[in-house]
């Protein structure tokens, strides 16, 4: 998406991210932009459609930055490759803060009660991101670097850990970047198989 549509979208997740979806009036947007507040109705129709827009354009650039990286990143085993994808979204979310502010916010979910596309777009997300945790888990059972567990639910618990530290670095409660080696060394012991001498990696 190029042009005027795609620096609203920008905008409007950085302004809806930062100061909140209700907090933020089309005109503002439209004057942060550029452009007059009809030109936003012109490609947005309502301020739903303009946060659906969003949600989606959320997550495909999500899915490009973990398959570029997963595509050109080669690991030993599938335990290392968890770490990678750990260390990975702690990365992109360095890179692009509105993206995980905005789905942490609390409108996107009471959206989503009354919207079936909202819903559904927030699912598509959170899916897709476990989905890049699952597949190392799969791949660590497989070469015996991680022990036989319910590779979904161990992605699940993983993804949690990690991102209830970004939810911590983005309310200022904690300096997370820390605990970045503890948090390695917990999903590294919660799923190393007993076989596994990680120093023939």
């Amino acid at each position: 998406m190029a042009g005027k549509k795609a620096e609203i979208l920008h905008a409007a997740t950085v302004l809806f991210a930062e100061r909140g979806y209700n907090e933020t009036s089309m005109a503002e947007l439209a004057r942060l932009t550029g452009v007059a507040e009809g030109t936003v109705f012109y490609h947005f129709k309502t301020k739903t459609d303009l946060m659906l827009a969003i949600l989606e354009t959320v997550k495909e650039n999500m899915v490009a930055e973990f398959d570029r990286y997963m595509s050109t990143n080669w690991f030993d085993s599938g335990l290392t490759m968890l770490e990678g994808v750990v260390a990975f979204y702690l990365y992109v979310v360095g890179q692009h803060p509105e993206w995980f502010m905005l789905i942490q916010r609390h409108y996107p979910y009471e959206l989503a009660r009354e919207n079936k596309e909202c819903r559904s777009h927030l699912e598509n997300i959170y899916n897709t991101l476990i989905d890049y945790f699952e597949a190392p888990i799969c791949n660590g059972i497989k070469d015996g670097s991680i022990r036989e567990v319910s590779a979904r639910r161990y992605a699940l618990l993983t993804f949690s850990m990690v991102n209830g530290l970004v939810w911590l670095r983005f309310n200022d409660l904690y300096d997370t970047g820390s605990l970045y080696r503890e948090l390695i060394s917990s999903c590294r012991q919660m799923l190393i198989s007993p076989h596994f001498n990680p120093n023939q990696e």
